[in-house]
This record gives C-alpha cells, sequence and structure tokens, in this order.
C-alpha cells in the first residue's frame, strides 16, 4: 500500500485553543508537512483546490512548486483539480510547468469540485458542472499528449493547430478521478481507463463502496482487464497513539471542536459523537494495531492500494504530528505495505535533452 498526506489547506480557527494561524504562517505549516512527509518515507503529497472560505487552496499549482523545489522524492498530487471551474489550457500550461520543475513527479486527481460560492465565483451551474468537468479532462489529455491541438467545444473558444507550451517533462501523466458522492467521475474515469480516488471522508463506508463496485462493473464494461483497476481512498482523521486511551484521550476534544463548529454553521454532524465515528467512519484513532484492522477492514471492501491521511496538525501541537506520524511509519505502514501489494509510482523522470527551440 502507498500512503499519502493530503490538505486543502483549512484556515480555521484551532479547535483546541480558538486561535487563528496567520495565512503567511498557515502556508508555511503546509510546507513543512510536505517536508516531514518526504523525511518520514511517505509516497506522496497532495494539495486540493478550493475557491471559498474557510480555505486557502485557490492555487495549488504556487503551494506544490514551492512543496517541489523543497523536496526532491515524493510525489505531488493535486486534490483535486477542478476542472469544471478552470480553462483546461490554462490548467495545462500551469501543471506542464510544475511537472519540469518537480522534475516529473507531478500526479493530477481532477474532479468537478464543491461548494456553491465557488460555482458562483466562476459562473458555473448545477446543470453544466458534470459537462464542464468532461470537457476540461478532454482536452486537457490532449494537450498533455500532442503537440498540436485543433479542438471545439462548448466552453471555452476553438482552437485552432493550437501549440501549448512547455511540453511536459511526463510525456504520459497518470490521471486520478476524484469521486464522492457521483457516478459522474466513476464513469469518466472507468470509460478512460484511469484510476479511482474516493474521497471516504464524510459518510460511512457504503456509499463509497457502491461506487468503487460500479468503477469496477463499468471498468470491464468499456473493456479494460479487471486487474488493471487502480483505486485510492482518504480518510477521515489520524491519530495513533501506543495506547489506545491515549490517542482517544488525546483526539476527543479535537473531534468535539469540530462537531460543534459543524453545529454552529447549521449542520447536522453525520457522526455526533467520537465514538461513533470511530465505529462507522474512516477516522483512524487508537493503537497501531486498531488502526491496522480498521484499514484492512477498507481494504477488504474497497481493494484500494493507495490512501491518504490528513496533512494538517488540526488542533495537534508540532511535536504530536511529528510523533503519531513517525509511530505511523514504523509501526503502521509497514505492516500494511507487506499485507496490501500496490503497484510502484512512477520515478521520477529525468529531462530529456533537446537542441532547443518550440516544436
Amino acid at each position: 500500500m502507498k500512503f499519502l498526506l493530503i490538505t486543502i489547506i483549512p484556515h480555521v480557527p484551532n479547535p483546541r485553543t480558538g486561535e487563528v494561524t496567520p495565512i503567511t504562517e498557515r502556508f508555511r505549516e503546509v510546507i513543512a508537512a510536505a517536508e516531514l512527509a518526504e523525511e518520514l518515507g511517505f509516497d506522496g503529497f497532495g494539495v486540493g483546490e478550493r475557491h471559498e472560505p474557510p480555505f486557502i487552496s485557490s492555487a495549488p499549482p504556487v503551494v506544490l512548486s514551492h512543496i517541489a523545489a523543497k523536496t526532491s522524492r515524493i510525489r505531488l498530487f493535486t486534490a483535486v483539480t477542478t476542472l469544471s471551474l478552470l480553462d483546461p489550457v490554462r490548467a495545462y500550461e500551469d501543471y506542464a510547468t510544475l511537472d519540469h520543475l518537480s522534475g516529473g513527479r507531478l500526479e493530477l486527481i481532477i474532479g468537478k469540485g464543491n461548494g456553491a460560492a465557488q460555482a458562483r465565483l466562476f459562473n458555473v451551474t448545477p446543470e453544466d458542472q458534470w459537462d464542464r468537468n468532461r470537457e476540461g479532462y478532454r482536452l486537457l489529455r490532449r494537450l498533455w499528449r500532442e503537440e498540436r491541438v485543433t479542438w471545439e467545444g462548448r466552453y471555452r473558444p476553438p482552437l485552432r493547430d493550437a501549440v501549448v507550451v512547455p511540453r511536459p517533462l511526463q510525456r504520459e501523466i497518470r490521471i486520478w478521478h476524484g469521486s464522492a458522492t457521483s457516478r459522474e467521475s466513476v464513469e469518466l474515469a472507468a470509460e478512460n481507463g484511469d484510476p479511482l480516488f474516493s474521497a471516504n471522508v464524510a459518510q460511512p463506508i457504503e456509499p463509497y463502496a457502491e461506487l468503487i463496485d460500479y468503477y469496477r462493473e463499468r471498468w470491464a464494461y468499456h473493456g479494460h482487464d479487471p486487474a488493471d483497476a487502480l483505486v485510492g481512498a482518504g480518510s477521515a482523521g489520524y491519530y495513533a497513539a501506543r495506547r489506545s486511551q491515549d490517542a482517544i484521550e488525546t483526539y476527543r476534544p479535537i473531534f468535539e471542536a469540530r462537531t460543534a463548529r459543524l453545529r454552529r454553521s447549521g449542520q447536522d454532524p453525520v457522526f455526533p459523537t467520537l465514538e461513533d465515528a470511530l465505529e462507522r467512519s474512516s477516522l483512524l484513532v487508537g493503537s497501531p494495531q486498531q488502526i491496522i484492522d480498521k484499514v484492512m477492514r477498507y481494504h477488504e471492501r474497497f481493494g484500494h492500494e493507495v490512501m491518504h491521511l490528513p496533512a494538517d496538525r488540526d488542533g495537534l501541537t508540532e511535536r504530536q504530528q511529528r510523533e503519531t506520524l513517525e509511530l505511523f511509519q514504523s509501526e503502521i505502514a509497514p505492516v500494511l505495505r507487506k499485507e496490501i501489494p500496490s503497484r510502484p509510482f512512477p520515478e521520477p523522470v529525468s529531462p530529456t535533452p533537446t537542441t532547443g527551440g518550440t516544436p
């Protein structure tokens, strides 16, 4: 199994102290988390995309470029690139550039995104968001693969023998499709032979499992070898300690503060208590063996080879975050890597010498 840390860079009060970290410092925390992830041996680090409060992740290519300069091995993920909101030509330019700056360590997770405010900001409607996502994906794929593109669609001006630069370092990039609750992303992934990344955060296991089952069904329908299907899945939170009692005691005030914030915003928590979340959600809190057992139970249902943990401290101290991630890598990850074989991630790409000039 492969392991990522992922953040959508929430900018909210510390659930234990109520303090709000200044924006500059919040970005520095994200960079530090990526450096820690590489130091400890995680396989990837992801930055999501949101265009509305309380998130400050509106420019993931910029953040990931800074992370690329601070790291050398870890793969860099977008989580997700909201193609329904973006001009795919501009998205291609950003990420082809990042592909070079990272030494070919980039992987894209795409999706239509969510949130009414950001949809209004980009003039996207519930009626057209999936069509925009599908059209953006297909054009992005062509731009990545072809040096000259002639294309016409509904949501941006047509291209006529267009040359879009720079050409990427990875001539073929893996594009994952992020899926939370709808079959549209699942169908697009299966149709095109791409991997699926299930959010697996906000609901009990069954809705996510049903979508993954549908992905595998549609994968076979489109003529792909079932053995080639690749699935990743998220987790709703993580904190491990050698004794489960200590893990629960540390995490309880964090969980309760987050639940109270949801209620203040008018939302009913799906998991009203920590005990309920531990029983029915993908929250990973407890001893190393308890976490191993829970991931294995999810794997029996999902068949996933990649999973993510939250990259944010979320009320933990810097020391607590380091210690619990060290415990994950020393006692949890080795067992899961052994028990759940996974396909290797691509190796970084060495630049191909050129004689100069734009093709």
